[in-house]
């Protein structure tokens, strides 16, 4: 407990912490802001003192416009720049930001709203404005709507410009100096910082409370790693509706340095080759990408790849274990990074010195692959439950596969069946108008994460698989199938996404989803372009291909997960069919169900 109290002594809540940053380094880096050109963009940069400006006017408007200590203000937006200064101003007005997606349905939003009771809502357009004032329900809930892009928009009592909620916050503070600096001052570790709306896999979002002691935390036992300076820059594209893009905004006022904030994923290559990070977060499917679109490679330029990552994989052993490399290899390794590994990291920018993957298992082979092009990419590990950053494989000593150890003074351990368990300042405080799940969840103050894991002899966690997910077959065995799905979209690159059924059959099956982007390569090459992506799935040549693939992947699989037959779907697994989480996680009972058909085409009727 010395240590949680040490670190928790940073400081009494967000905007305390926020203040303190603003103090020690003023004039250094903060933001960077996109004109969000359809081209090539230009980034204006803000200090952390044009930051406070920005944030205390927000704050201040917010107060004035009615926010009281702990009330929630609802954020409808994709990620950018205003997304942040909201947040911030929302914890130095002592209230409660509550999250929501921008693609969530209009069904969702209201209950979200409601059952988090947000007074203020922030919507990013006209779009997110109408799932607001098109909804009764909402009328006694929310009596402030702020619209970021009010282009177009008449104002109201009930709807403003967010240009008119600063406007407001600077008349305050003519008025008031003090009277932000007061709302921070009332503000604790103990009191509501960040209402998270989990999609789940299943049933309604559960509003998550996070308490501003788990963002110091956060920012605390990150700080203690020393993985980060002020002179470093971020790239930020995460959902900051997402627990992992709120946590590295702890994160960032921790150790204070510059973000270049951009949510459009469209945009991710050329933003990077724009402001040149030295490091980015990411989930799972993003390295993937990369990886896929180089393994695919074909002619001179895909003979040379395959030769240099060839040459790279001899050199790991030596540079996991800080050896010099044997002289030739060594020849051969400055050749491969002079025809291949340096385009891949000018591709990134040129100076990343590490990629952090988070929200879903990431696979060994994929860092493996880019520690081979001298690129670190480590993986978290944690919840919505435990703000975000619970484990962290730290870059300084990579274990590929593995999450790396707790947060500096967090405990963690295995129940008997080997489920994680967490406990520490990061871990909620419950669900919100949920006792009975928050009493199952939390035992003696150990969240229960339902993932199960294993320690290696240092300390070093791995997740296996999600407790509810494992699968028996007929014939006794537990499956994992986030170990099959893994199999599968890391050794075949056209393959996107995988479901792995078979609960109760005698063999496990699985639903494949291509990438649309090589699959459009493969039929460019072949004059087919004139299909349909869903005409192109179906075609003989391309499951006679991925058949053959599927039995390379096998080979990583003990003999009772391997994949006997499969199904290539003719459409993408996304958010508004239901087939994802908002955070790309496959929500395998609502695909099982929706293709119930195809899954029983894969197995005998005697299945």
């Amino acid at each position: 407990m010395g240590l949680q109290n040490e670190l928790l002594g940073l400081a009494t809540s967000v905007g305390d912490l926020f203040r303190k940053r603003v103090a020690e380094t003023p004039d250094m880096l903060a933001f960077m802001e996109p004109d969000r050109a359809d081209g090539p963009n230009t980034w204006t940069s803000f200090t952390w003192r044009q930051t406070r400006e920005r944030v205390d006017a927000l704050a201040a408007g917010l107060l004035s416009r009615g926010l009281g200590h702990e009330e929630r203000v609802g954020i409808i937006s994709s990620t950018r720049l205003e997304w942040i200064y909201l947040d911030l101003a929302i914890a130095c007005a002592a209230g409660a930001t509550t999250t929501v997606y921008p693609n969530t349905a209009a069904g969702d939003v209201s209950y979200i709203l409601q059952d988090s009771g947000s007074v203020i809502v922030v919507a990013e357009n006209a779009v997110q404005l109408t799932k607001v004032i098109g909804n009764p329900d909402l009328d006694d809930v929310v009596h402030t709507i702020v619209v970021l892009d009010a282009a177009g928009i008449d104002e109201t009592d009930r709807i403003i410009s967010y240009a008119t909620l600063q406007r407001l916050g600077e008349e305050a503070l003519k008025a008031n100096a003090g009277l932000v600096d007061e709302a921070i001052a009332s503000t604790h570790h103990d009191s509501l910082s960040t209402l998270i709306y989990t999609s789940g896999t299943t049933g309604q979002p559960k509003g998550v409370r996070l308490n501003h002691s788990c963002w110091v935390y956060e920012a605390a036992g990150t700080k203690k790693w020393d993985l980060l300076t002020v002179d470093d820059l971020q790239y930020l594209w995460l959902p900051l509706s997402h627990v992992f893009g709120k946590a590295l905004l702890a994160v960032q006022l921790a150790y204070g340095f510059g973000s270049a904030v951009d949510g459009r994923i469209e945009r991710i290559v050329p933003g990077l080759g724009e402001v040149k990070p030295t490091f980015m977060c990411g989930a799972p499917r993003i390295f993937e990408k990369v990886r896929a679109a180089v393994v695919t490679g074909s002619g001179l330029k895909g003979r040379i790849a395959h030769w240099a990552f060839a040459v790279g994989a001899q050199t790991r052993p030596y540079r996991l274990e800080g050896r010099d490399l044997p002289t030739l290899l060594g020849i051969q390794y400055k050749v491969a990074d002079r025809l291949v590994f340096s385009k891949l990291k000018n591709k990134l920018g040129g100076r990343i010195r590490f990629l952090i993957s988070g929200s879903a298992k990431l696979s060994s082979q994929v860092q493996a692959w880019f520690y081979s092009a001298g690129i670190v990419v480590v993986e978290g590990y944690g919840t919505t439950e435990t703000s975000a950053i619970a484990f962290l494989n730290l870059p300084t000593d990579p274990k590929f596969g593995t999450v790396g150890k707790p947060v500096p003074g967090i405990e963690a351990k295995l129940a008997d069946d080997d489920e994680v368990l967490i406990r520490g300042p990061i871990v909620t405080s419950g669900y919100h108008n949920l006792t009975e799940l928050t009493d199952e969840v939390l035992v003696d103050g150990w969240y229960h994460t339902g993932d199960i894991g294993s320690f290696d002899a240092d300390g070093n966690l791995t997740i296996t698989d999600r407790k509810k997910d494992l699968f028996k077959t007929s014939g006794g065995k537990y499956v994992a199938p986030q170990k099959v799905e893994g199999a599968i979209t890391t050794n075949i690159p056209y393959v996107s996404q995988a479901v792995a059924v078979g609960d109760g059959r005698r063999y496990c099956a699985a639903l494949l989803v291509l990438d649309p982007v090589l699959l459009e390569k493969w039929a460019q090459k072949r004059s087919l372009s004139h299909l349909s992506y869903a005409e192109l799935t179906q075609l003989p040549e391309i499951r006679e291909s991925i058949g053959r693939q599927i039995e390379k992947a096998n080979e990583r699989l003990e003999r009772w997960e391997t994949v006997k037959r499969f199904a290539i779907l003719d459409t993408e697994l996304t958010v508004d069919n239901a087939g994802v989480t908002h955070n790309m996680k496959i929500r395998r009972s609502a695909v099982s169900k929706q293709y119930a058909d195809v899954v029983e085409s894969l197995y005998d009727k005697e299945d």
